[in-house]
């Protein structure tokens, strides 16, 4: 018979990196299962500088009441050189001896579970959950914040739309996602942009955009959207660039972190809380280095080194469609044409 794991008695949950709509439901879900589970659940404050910091406060069920609405997290988040050092590593878990936390919940991206391993390495339990709007982890098809991020970013597209075709101008409109396109090419399918840019796919070849906008124009179109990803940029310097080239007023519009803010959608309330209760099912089982993750159409884990040795790519189906539904259906209808003609 196996020995039974020894029960962890106290845990600890943290933020890190960069904020994401969910993260308060991730949270709540740790310290109420975790209490279920008969724990002991602390809150590290400001990610791993508050680790080391130790600003650490024991979590009742009540500091979480009312925080599921709520965007941003309520613990706080910062970014930690020390956690890539020997000495941030060895005072962090000094910290946790300390309060006795034998298991971490860390909420962040792909950073925050490099500081995980580490610590994971030095006898701390330790389990990944993945929470930035980019969709850029590798292992989840699900991150905590992209579904409500992207929802901003499309409702926004929509206003910008609304004053582009008044005015009859070109819109050059930057969304988040670092280098990944993920909300770029989400935005440009749902607001049906006449271009999509990716850091994926992108060519740089704006003699391309030119020529579709003065395309566009002349069979009557009035205004013309480009979605342009934060890991392409320049939306400024390119809409001046465009307005001399084309003649059509041409603005630049940065969403910024208004996509990181607002209460969470129904989807990252519950997914959110999901991770969050699996991560402490996984830390009461007495297990490690793992990362929480939705692949598939099931919740499940992998092993901490898997997970960020994996490599992601935009599904380039996706891509193609996009492409399809925006500018490119005229080129299909003028072909057509061309052949009815020679026939």
């Amino acid at each position: 018979m196996k020995m039974a794991e020894k029960k962890i008695k106290a845990i600890g949950v943290l933020t890190s990196g960069g904020d994401a709509p969910g993260m308060n439901a991730a949270v709540r879900a740790v310290v109420r299962h975790g209490l279920t589970k008969g724990m002991k659940v602390f809150g590290i404050k400001r990610g791993y500088s508050g680790l080391i910091d130790e600003e650490i406060i024991e979590m009742k069920a009540g500091n979480v009441s009312g925080i599921l609405s709520l965007g941003g997290t309520v613990l706080g988040t910062a970014r930690c050189k020390e956690m890539r050092t020997p000495e941030g590593i060895a005072r962090a878990v000094e910290v946790c001896n300390k309060y006795g936390i034998e298991g971490l919940v860390v909420i962040g991206g792909d950073g925050s579970y490099r500081g995980a391993e580490k610590l994971a390495n030095e006898g701390i339990n330790v389990v990944g959950v993945p929470g930035t709007i980019d969709l850029d982890i590798a292992c989840t098809e699900y991150t905590i914040g992209f579904d409500t991020a992207v929802n901003t970013a499309m409702e926004a597209i929509d206003k910008v739309r609304d004053t582009s075709s008044s005015h009859e101008r070109c819109s050059i409109i930057e969304v988040m996602g670092r280098n990944a396109g993920y909300i770029a090419l989400w935005c440009g399918i749902a607001n049906g942009a006449e271009d999509v840019l990716l850091p994926e796919k992108y060519d740089y070849d704006e003699q391309k955009l030119i020529d579709n906008i003065i395309d566009n124009r002349r069979r009557g179109k009035t205004h013309h959207i480009i979605v342009n990803a934060e890991g392409v940029g320049h939306s400024a310097s390119m809409a001046r660039r465009i307005e001399a080239a084309t003649g059509m007023e041409t603005r630049a519009t940065i969403l910024g972190y208004m996509q990181r803010g607002g209460s969470p959608t129904c989807k990252d309330r519950v997914y959110a809380s999901t991770m969050g209760c699996l991560a402490v099912d996984l830390l009461a089982e007495g297990k490690t280095k793992r990362v929480v993750s939705y692949a598939n159409g099931k919740f499940r884990d992998y092993d901490i080194n898997e997970a960020l040795a994996m490599t992601k790519e935009i599904d380039p189906y996706q891509i193609e469609i996009c492409s399809s539904l925006s500018h490119n259906y005229y080129k299909t209808e003028e072909a057509a044409l061309d052949v009815d003609e020679e026939l």
